[in-house]
């Protein structure tokens, strides 16, 4: 199984969340996303395999969500995706992909439904 985890080593979640991953027997690839690996593709590739909405993916209590009125529904995902590009922090985490799924593993115990699921 490949398995990435969007991580953020500063974030207690984050670093459960890859413990359980580790625990299970497998090495992700880590992406420290804050560190501009965050690409618009790989943005929108992930939403498509998460099905959920950006917004329900953003950090509302971050300075550039409130800085620049991102709560707003007159931004378009188009116009958040560039925002989470250039301000990475605004993305929740930690994210885990796999090879067709992609979740917010928040609360951690939700990376074992990825993990436990089969063809990923």
């Amino acid at each position: 199984m490949t398995i990435t985890i969007y991580h953020n080593p500063r974030c207690s979640k984050s670093r459960n969340t890859l413990a359980l991953i580790r625990e299970s027997g497998t090495e992700p690839e880590i992406v420290e996303y804050l560190k501009g690996a965050l690409t618009r593709e790989r943005l929108e590739a992930l939403l498509t395999k998460m099905d959920t909405p950006l917004r329900d993916l953003l950090r509302s209590n971050e300075t550039p969500y409130k800085d620049q009125d991102l709560g707003n529904p007159e931004w378009s995902d188009s116009d958040l995706i560039d925002r989470v590009v250039e301000h990475p922090i605004l993305l929740n985490r930690p994210i885990v992909e796999t090879r067709d799924r992609a979740k917010l593993c928040r609360p951690e115990d939700i990376v074992h439904s990825l993990l436990a699921a089969p063809n990923d």
